[in-house]
C-alpha cells in the first residue's frame, strides 16, 4: 500500500508541475466535488482507491469538496467517521450536506423560523447555524433527513405538523443508499410517504437539484466549468451534473453500475472501475 501511493505521489508530482507550467492564464485544476456513501466509502468500508486518492490530492493541494445528500452526521461526525475508517487528515471544512444546503435554502426563501425535525444530529446543528428553532409542536417547517431511530409516531407527529399547516422540507430525495451488505431505505422514500400522506410536495434541495450544487460552489467560491462532479449514483450525483453544466464521473461499485446508464438513459462523461483509475486519469 504505501508503495502504491508513494509511485503515485511521484507520478501526480510531474503532473503537477507540467500543469503549473504550462497552464493557460486564469485556469484552475477542477475541484473535485465527491459524493460519500457509495464512493469514497460503503457503510465503514473504503472503496478501492479512496485512501490513495485522498492522500494524493491532499499531497498535491488538490481542492475537493465532499458533496453528500446524507443529512445524518455533523460535519465533524463526518470527518470523525472517515478518520475511523482509516481516512487521514480530514477536515470539518471538507464537507458539505443536504442538511445545510436545506437550511440555508429555507432561511433564504422564508421568514418563519420554527422546525419540527425528523433527522439526526447533522440536520439539526445545520438549522440551528441558521438561526432556527427546533420544536415538536406549532411549527412552521417538517424537515425531513435520515433518521434511522425515527418510528411510527414520529412520522405521525410529522403528519399532524403538515396538516396543521407547517411546510415539509424534505433535505434530499435519494431512494436507496449503499451498505457493505446490499442497500437501505434512502431518505428520498421517506419524504415520498409524507407528501403523500400530506398531499404536500417538498421543494428539492439536494442532488441531483441546483440548490446543494450552487450553496457548494458559493461555499468555495466556484464555477460550474471550475468542478468535476463524482459519484456513484446515476440520478442523484451525475444527473446534477448533466442537468447543470458540470462534468461527471460514475465510479462503480455503489448504487448503480454500467448496465443502467442505458436503461436509465443518464450518461456520464466519465466512467471508472474504481478510484483507483480516477486518481490515474487526473494525473495523466
Amino acid at each position: 500500500m504505501e508503495a502504491l501511493i508513494t509511485c503515485l505521489v511521484e507520478i501526480c508530482d510531474i503532473y503537477f508541475q507540467i500543469q503549473i507550467l504550462y497552464n493557460k492564464v486564469g485556469d484552475r485544476m477542477k475541484t473535485l466535488l465527491l459524493d460519500l456513501d457509495g464512493t469514497m466509502y460503503r457503510g465503514t468500508q473504503i472503496m478501492p482507491g479512496g485512501k490513495e486518492l485522498i492522500h494524493v490530492l491532499q499531497e498535491k493541494k488538490h481542492p475537493y469538496l465532499f458533496l453528500t445528500n446524507n443529512s445524518k452526521r455533523t460535519r465533524r461526525q463526518n470527518a470523525a467517521h472517515m478518520l475511523q475508517m482509516g481516512y487521514e487528515n480530514i477536515q470539518e471544512g471538507d464537507f458539505f450536506t443536504s442538511a445545510m444546503a436545506a437550511a440555508i435554502y429555507v432561511r433564504k426563501h422564508y421568514k418563519e423560523r420554527r422546525a419540527f425535525v425528523i433527522g439526526e444530529d447533522g440536520l439539526k446543528e445545520a438549522l440551528m447555524e441558521q438561526g432556527f428553532e427546533l420544536c415538536e409542536e406549532q411549527s412552521d417547517f417538517v424537515f425531513v433527513g435520515l433518521d434511522q431511530a425515527a418510528d411510527y409516531d414520529k412520522y405521525s407527529k410529522a403528519v399532524n405538523e403538515l396538516h396543521h399547516g407547517a411546510k415539509l422540507i424534505g433535505t434530499n430525495h435519494d431512494r436507496m443508499l449503499a451498505q457493505p451488505n446490499g442497500f437501505a431505505l434512502g431518505n428520498g422514500s421517506v419524504v415520498a410517504m409524507l407528501e403523500y400522506a400530506s398531499n404536500q410536495k417538498s421543494p428539492c434541495i439536494g442532488k441531483p437539484y441546483a440548490p446543494i450544487l450552487e450553496e457548494a460552489l458559493a461555499l468555495r467560491n466556484l464555477s460550474k466549468q471550475e468542478t468535476l462532479l463524482v459519484g456513484d449514483n446515476l440520478e442523484t450525483d451525475i444527473q446534477l451534473g448533466i442537468v447543470h453544466g458540470v462534468e461527471t464521473a460514475l465510479v462503480l461499485g455503489g448504487v448503480h453500475n454500467e448496465k443502467d446508464i442505458d436503461r436509465l438513459g443518464i450518461h456520464p462523461d466519465r466512467i471508472y472501475r474504481d478510484l483507483h483509475e480516477l486518481l490515474v486519469d487526473i494525473c495523466l
